[in-house]
């Protein structure tokens, strides 16, 4: 197997995880990174060999842009507190600590190369976070603080990051110039991302069409990070204000077209690229244990000693940081989400699992210094941060569901039906305010007029049918079965069409290129419900 097989094989076994993982109950991050370790152990597949310098650039920007997709700028301006406490400062103080630590237990690892291994094992993934919490029934802000904290930590550690491994590469460091390093740094990622994210929201108006502009779209934070990059910013928060500019603009409010198809697609890159990192974490933990194997028990010590500490830390952390954001929060009123109890405040603490960025920022570590001299105990840097994510995204993610059940954490469901309810009046207004509009400049058909008026109505209806009173949800709901009833048999005649082209393609005399035409209007017609 060469290393282009062993390439696809992570992807595909990237897709096949996923509903194996749903199956069994267990998250497809650890069944990747289980998958990875057994196909390390094949004798015919060979070890990985790729350029650490292209982990990052490769990995980091189609993540950050999928991770954007599914937040706005509000909810970051919501939890700029807790994001502030989280993804700042508690990334700077877990890297001090876990630094402070390896430096004194790991043999000739350096404070600096102890920095690089704190930096890179100290922000939570907001992807492995999620996909585990998402789906327990939380509260909405608590996610929000989640997947923002996990977004904007990421940009904190990985500069860090850059500072420790560019000081233990270099072998000199100064504290001013770090400094100024970072601010500059940041400074020249938001012009970068911000230029970038105005020129492709412009192109992708010029473009027009919905396949290009994914197209687009998936060249943009390869494009941001190299950029910001090249000017020496951070390309992992240019990317990050590049996708928070076009998720703000990028797609009209009629581009449904685009909307959907390029909600669906990066939904496949995040899950493909996801899965290729943690069976990296397989293939590459592989070979660290059959180099490390004489020294396993004090490896073991030490990778248990930097989990303790990062776990640790996070709850001594949480607590006070709740208590004085809430307080806070009382004092000047502020539309804010944070934890409004201690219970949620645990929850957050043991959601806060090692993913991607962590496997990312290891396997990125340089194999040699610039004096040509292997880099300071990177075979155990990399078995420590690979002990550290497994503990966490194993341990954490099969016990969370359990404690959120225990402490009773759930999700305000009256609240957010009141919002959805909210939104549905607001639509339905909205439609049957545009149809008087049009009645006031067209001349009707009393009978289309009726018709409209009624499905005006059914905009708001179907997404809440508590907004309308009980005579008209009767008659709704009676109109519902119609229009099933017709859309069953409508979609039914269809297949029926789809199937007739889709034949001829095999007939004598056939144009493929007609008959996908063709179908590609008929597969509208399904998607519309017309």
């Amino acid at each position: 197997m060469d290393q282009l097989a062993l390439f696809f094989s992570l992807m595909l076994a990237a897709i096949v995880m996923v509903p194996v993982a749903d199956r069994i109950g267990l998250p497809s991050p650890v069944l990747m990174t289980l998958f990875g370790g057994v196909l390390a152990a094949v004798p015919q597949v060979p070890n990985v060999r790729i350029d650490p310098s292209l982990i990052l650039p490769l990995l980091l920007p189609p993540l950050l842009y999928a991770s954007v997709q599914r937040t706005s700028w509000r909810q970051f301006a919501a939890n700029r507190r807790a994001i502030f406490l989280l993804a700042v400062a508690l990334v700077f103080v877990t890297t001090a600590a876990v630094a402070a630590v390896a430096d004194a237990v790991v043999p000739g690892v350096g404070l600096a190369a102890a920095c690089a291994l704190g930096a890179l094992v100290a922000p939570p993934d907001p992807v492995a976070a999620t996909a585990v919490a998402g789906s327990l029934g939380l509260p909405r802000r608590m996610i929000s603080i989640l997947e923002g904290e996990g977004l904007f930590n990421d940009v904190t550690a990985i500069v860090l990051y850059h500072v420790a491994v560019a000081a233990a590469v270099s072998g000199h460091f100064s504290a001013s110039h770090a400094a100024l390093e970072l601010v500059l740094s940041a400074v020249v990622a938001v012009a970068v991302g911000l230029a970038l994210g105005w020129g492709a929201n412009k192109l992708m108006g010029v473009v027009g069409d919905a396949t290009l502009q994914i197209g687009l779209s998936l060249l943009v934070p390869f494009a941001s990070y190299a950029l910001a990059e090249e000017f020496h910013g951070s390309g992992v928060l240019a990317v990050l204000t590049t996708a928070l500019f076009l998720a703000e603009y990028a797609f009209e409010a009629d581009d449904v077209k685009a909307r959907l198809a390029g909600n669906t697609f990066w939904e496949i890159v995040d899950t493909l690229v996801t899965g290729i990192a943690f069976g990296l974490i397989g293939l590459e933990l592989h070979h660290v244990f059959s180099v490390g194997r004489a020294s396993w028990g004090p490896m073991l010590r030490h990778a248990g000693l930097v989990v303790a500490v990062v776990v640790g830390l996070r709850l001594l952390w949480l607590l006070p940081a709740a208590w004085i954001a809430k307080k806070l929060h009382k004092l000047r009123d502020m539309d804010e989400d944070i934890p409004l109890s201690w219970r949620e405040t645990v929850v957050m603490w043991w959601s806060g699992m090692r993913g991607v960025a962590s496997v990312a920022l290891a396997l990125a570590i340089p194999l040699t210094t610039d004096d040509g001299d292997p880099f300071p105990a990177r075979t155990e840097l990399l078995f420590i941060a690979f002990v550290v994510v497994l503990a966490t995204l194993v341990v954490q993610g099969l016990t969370l569901p359990f404690l959120v059940r225990r402490l009773g954490v759930q999700g305000d469901s009256a609240s957010e039906h009141d919002l959805e309810r909210a939104l549905a009046v607001r639509a339905m207004k909205a439609a049957r305010a545009r149809l008087k509009e049009i009645e006031a400049t067209e001349t009707l058909d009393e009978d289309l007029a009726e018709i409209l008026h009624h499905r005006a109505v059914d905009l708001g209806a179907r997404i809440s049918p508590d907004i309308i009173d009980e005579e008209r949800r009767e008659s709704h709901a009676r109109r519902v079965q119609r229009v099933k009833a017709m859309r069953r048999i409508q979609e039914d005649m269809l297949s029926a069409a789809r199937h007739e082209v889709l034949s001829a393609r095999s007939e004598p005399g056939s144009d493929p290129e007609i008959v996908d035409r063709v179908l590609r209007h008929l597969d509208l017609r399904s998607i519309r419900g017309v």
